[in-house]
């Protein structure tokens, strides 16, 4: 992707390919046509996640998170409302959306986040990120989902500097200081962990599938410095260790594929577990 080693230096995402992505139809590709999206399968979704990761992982990471981290739990926990007037926006490209669970002191342990969200006479005070708990602190179940348009006043998002990987992507640190929302930003059925755990699945199904898009490049370019780098008199590809290694590859590849595609046939049939998709994911990006 010829935009990508400026944007990875930079440590910037490539803004001006937004409007290029939603004119495809990659942002929530496999979510109803009724919402301005694609409407297509898992299996579609899935190979675009592949081609984009091809190009970049942070390219793919983006897609990613508009899709499977926004405009999923939009779709799947929002009213008919939110919806209507959230989604076609997101897959136009004209609101850009991010996904706030991690906290700094609980990690990967999104049940011990210590955000909550007040409500008041006309809505919520929301003193962290976007998932928050709307009940006792020690209490789980009441985690919930809040749409929070970044203009909201108390809202600011702090750049990640520094990252080793995924330079092209934009990670930032969302800070919630008692902002106030109205009660119809409130995800009606969200309810519990299993809430954003669900979105983490949506997103895992497609890192699986751009993980071998990623290893699809390596692979050719592998397999072209070997056409190109020459030892002892011949390209080294003519040898065998290379040649073998190149072959080792190559299957890796092809059988990871595979498992993204049954994955995905059986997502299309409603008949895969989170276990699964989390199998595909540990498999593919090891």
């Amino acid at each position: 992707m010829p935009v990508i080693g400026e944007a990875y230096v930079a440590g910037k995402f490539p803004k001006q390919l937004v409007p290029q992505m939603a004119e495809l139809g990659l942002f929530g590709a496999n979510l109803p046509e009724e919402y301005g999206c694609a409407g297509l399968n898992n299996v579609a979704y899935g190979l675009i996640m592949q081609e984009l990761e091809r190009g970049d992982s942070g390219v793919r990471s983006f897609a990613s998170v508009q899709g499977a981290l926004v405009m999923y739990p939009i779709y799947t926990f929002g009213s008919e409302e939110q919806k209507k007037e959230w989604l076609p926006q997101m897959a136009s490209g004209k609101v850009i959306g991010c996904f706030g669970l991690t906290e700094p002191d609980y990690g990967s342990n999104p049940a011990g986040m210590i955000t909550v969200a007040k409500e008041t006479s006309d809505g919520w005070v929301l003193k962290a990120i976007i998932w928050a708990k709307t009940g006792k602190i020690s209490d789980a179940e009441s985690i919930r989902g809040f749409i929070v348009p970044t203009n909201t006043k108390g809202f600011s998002a702090k750049d990640q500097k520094g990252k080793l990987s995924l330079r092209a992507s934009d990670t930032s640190e969302l800070v919630l200081q008692d902002v106030h929302v109205p009660k119809n930003a409130l995800l009606p059925k969200s309810g519990g962990l299993k809430s954003p755990l669900m979105s983490l699945t949506a997103a895992r199904y497609g890192i699986a599938w751009g993980a071998v898009g990623a290893a699809m490049a390596c692979y050719d370019e592998a397999v072209s410095y070997s056409k190109a780098r020459v030892m002892f008199g011949k390209p080294i590809g003519g040898y065998q260790l290379q040649q073998a290694r190149l072959a080792d590859m190559l299957t890796e590849i092809t059988k990871a594929q595979l498992l993204c595609l049954q994955l995905g046939r059986l997502k299309d049939e409603g008949k895969s577990t989170p276990q699964q998709v989390s199998l595909a994911k540990r498999n593919n990006v090891n």
